[in-house]
């Protein structure tokens, strides 16, 4: 196998995700094709010198203007690939260890007001309203509930694809999806009334209880988000119905923890990046001396 092949495997006997093992394996790609252009031969971990990581930072910096969080993912995808040369025993020192990853701005990750919620709902209701054909009718109403779902279960873009019927359980007043998560984790997210309805009325539309609850794959429904944030007016990331999520349950009184386990996160510092004060609630903090 080639260096990459062996890689890959690792990185799997490391419980990393599918995302990570593919985002990581990308990166290298690039980086073995800077490296080959540079020093005039292939890429083997045993060749790797800081100098070489230093410029290939430089390189993307400058070159390609990357920011900050994709250098550090272009570095991290560097590092793990130094870390599996130490673990074969291919060398002996990790030529990652004294370059300094990139700082990147702590902003707050952004999240809809209820305004921008009602409109990004409202939008896709509009949609099933305006349908001609029953095509339509039915991708208009999958998109719907697919908002509605994600607004009220805060799965990454990923796992909500993941999810098949058998996953799902929904009784009258209650229901839970059982959830992949990262590093195949898994974990029973509940079901509130809002989820619940997304998920009926789209099944008495599109009457299929086998396979994939929304038949999309992570790139199909990030256009799908993304054009009716357009058509609402509002601007919406993959992540973004997930911090929308945790910052509805904070500002409900919802602990971290609690918020934490529905996401999935390991470690409460994860969820706080969440719910961090954004320049709204910095707004309506100094409006209090308005008198």
């Amino acid at each position: 196998m080639s260096d990459l092949e062996q890689f890959e495997v690792w990185l799997r006997e490391q419980d990393r995700s599918v995302q990570t093992v593919r985002g990581y394996l990308a990166d290298l790609r690039q980086f073995a094709a800077w490296f080959e252009g540079t020093n005039g031969k292939d890429l083997q971990v045993e060749e790797v010198t800081p100098a070489d990581v230093r410029e290939y930072r430089g390189w993307l910096q400058t070159v390609r203007q990357a920011g900050a969080a994709t250098v550090r993912h272009h570095l991290m995808a560097i590092r793990a690939y130094c870390r599996w040369g130490m673990a074969m025993g291919r060398i002996e020192r990790d030529p990652t260890v004294r370059v300094k990853m990139p700082r990147e701005e702590k902003l707050s990750p952004g999240w809809l007001t209820k305004q921008e919620q009602y409109r990004l709902v409202r939008e896709a209701e509009r949609g099933i309203g305006a349908a001609a054909t029953e095509m339509r009718r039915r991708l208009a109403v999958r998109d719907w509930a697919l908002v509605v779902f994600l607004l009220n279960t805060g799965l990454r873009i990923a796992e909500v694809c993941a999810l098949k019927w058998e996953d799902v359980q929904m009784g009258e007043r209650s229901g839970w999806v059982m959830v992949r998560g990262k590093g195949n984790k898994t974990r029973r997210v509940p079901l509130n009334g809002e989820a619940r309805k997304a998920l009926k009325t789209w099944l008495e539309e599109s009457r299929d209880e086998q396979g994939s609850v929304f038949d999309l794959t992570p790139s199909g429904a990030y256009r799908r988000l993304v054009e009716l944030g357009r058509r609402a007016g509002v601007e919406v990331h993959p992540h973004t119905l997930r911090h929308t999520l945790a910052k509805n349950l904070v500002d409900a009184g919802v602990g971290l923890h609690e918020v934490a386990a529905l996401l999935g996160h390991s470690s409460l510092n994860t969820t706080r990046v969440y719910v961090t004060p954004g320049e709204r609630d910095l707004e309506r903090a100094v409006k209090v001396l308005e008198g």
